[in-house]
């Protein structure tokens, strides 16, 4: 039911978006590109969980993040359409437009009820009942701060109504703007700030004493966030400096950040909730920590080749680059061979260990001439590496 209102939904937004296009910029409208597939996946991925595991509210909160997002989408193309692509069209455009704000910061709470419960749909001890609470509560006070007046309805997300001069004074307004009604929004703030905080510690207090299982379950969840976190650290720097620029680089990084929790969550949910490849979270975290490593060491020792080359060497321009390039080049696999088995030694052991165990085997083996001892050394080899449900041996005689 949840996936079949959001398809209407986006399809009502869909249409509107269609014909408010005129009036938004190329670069808000790769934003709603970005906005419509994550609509997609998280009405989609809820759907399958909610199929496979019905007691589970995981899959109801990914389907819920669709449907409220879906409901943004359609809240800002329909005020946009009523007063500036058809004025006087489609009644109540700046009601509807108030709502643009009131469900992305639903859409935040829902979020941080997944984490809370991630992956099992339930809190992890009975401990965590009153934060639940708080959580409900700042999200109530989280809708009477949207009732300040004062404000302007710009456009959701995009701004897209500022962007057509068509920002409104707020039609809800009935709290003052300044004096107590202001430090009321002030403190939501930062119980929003606490609940997010309380949110990810309650990931951490699941991974104490959790069996591998569930370790294995939030390990998918930490690595989106954690990938996420690294793109905003690259990101910050240039924000702090030039917070109007950023150039192609920053454009690309930026929607790398966005589409990272985009497609991760409901990804990290579904393998973790249906534990689908659940394993393969140690394989994912060696490949990108190695790959990052590598990648680190070869752009700085290609900024330091050109460098040195500019300024010691008689040439200069696309030869030095050329050469900077071929060192790079020769040198990128043995880089990458030598740091994955250091990182494989850290962040792998499943894969390290069962390569050390391999290999162990294979050197007794040289030496065996028992076919029983040598049988039953295989078995124990094979057990302690794969740890296989049922192991069975063939012999050709």
């Amino acid at each position: 039911m949840v996936a079949g209102l959001t398809a209407l939904v986006l399809a009502t937004a869909l249409t509107l978006l269609g014909l408010d296009a005129r009036y938004i910029d190329a670069g808000k409208l790769g934003f709603e590109a970005v906005l419509g597939v994550a609509i997609v996946l998280y009405a989609g991925t809820g759907h399958l969980i909610m199929v496979r595991r019905p007691g589970n509210a995981i899959g109801l909160l990914l389907a819920l993040v669709g449907l409220v997002l879906a409901l943004e989408m359609l809240t800002e193309q329909y005020p946009l359409y009523g007063l500036v692509t058809a004025p006087g069209s489609l009644p109540a455009a700046r009601l509807v437009g108030w709502f643009s704000v009131l469900v992305a910061v639903l859409a935040v709470f829902l979020l941080l009820f997944l984490v809370l419960l991630f992956p099992d749909g339930r809190l992890p001890s009975r401990r965590w009942r009153p934060v639940r609470t708080g959580f409900l509560v700042v999200m109530a006070a989280s809708v009477l701060t949207q009732m300040q007046a004062g404000q302007y309805i710009s456009g959701g997300l995009t701004d897209i109504l500022d962007d057509s001069h068509a920002s409104y004074p707020n039609p809800l307004g009935i709290f003052p703007h300044h004096g107590w009604f202001a430090g009321f929004v002030a403190a939501v703030v930062v119980a929003t700030f606490a609940a997010a905080l309380c949110a990810v510690a309650s990931v951490f207090a699941r991974r104490r004493g959790a069996s591998p299982d569930r370790r294995k379950q939030l390990a998918w969840l930490g690595y989106v966030g954690i990938v996420t976190v690294f793109w905003i650290l690259l990101l910050a720097p240039g924000a702090a400096i030039d917070p109007g620029g950023g150039g192609a680089l920053g454009t690309v990084l930026w929607t790398v950040m966005v589409l990272t929790p985009v497609v991760g969550i409901p990804v990290a949910c579904v393998v973790a909730v249906l534990k689908y490849r659940l394993y393969d979270i140690d394989r994912l975290i060696s490949r990108t920590v190695s790959y990052a490593v590598v990648t680190g060491l070869l752009v700085g020792l290609y900024a330091g080749l050109v460098l040195l080359a500019g300024h010691v060497l008689p040439v200069h321009g696309s030869i030095t680059v050329a050469g900077a390039t071929l060192v790079v080049a020769a040198l990128f696999s043995p880089v990458r061979r030598r740091v994955q088995h250091v990182v494989d030694h850290r962040f792998n052991r499943t894969r390290y260990d069962a390569e050390l165990m391999t290999a162990a085997f294979a050197t007794r083996l040289q030496d065996a001439t028992d076919l029983d001892a040598a049988q039953a050394d295989l078995a124990a080899t094979v057990d302690r590496a794969l740890q296989p449900a049922h192991l069975s041996l063939w012999l050709m005689s």
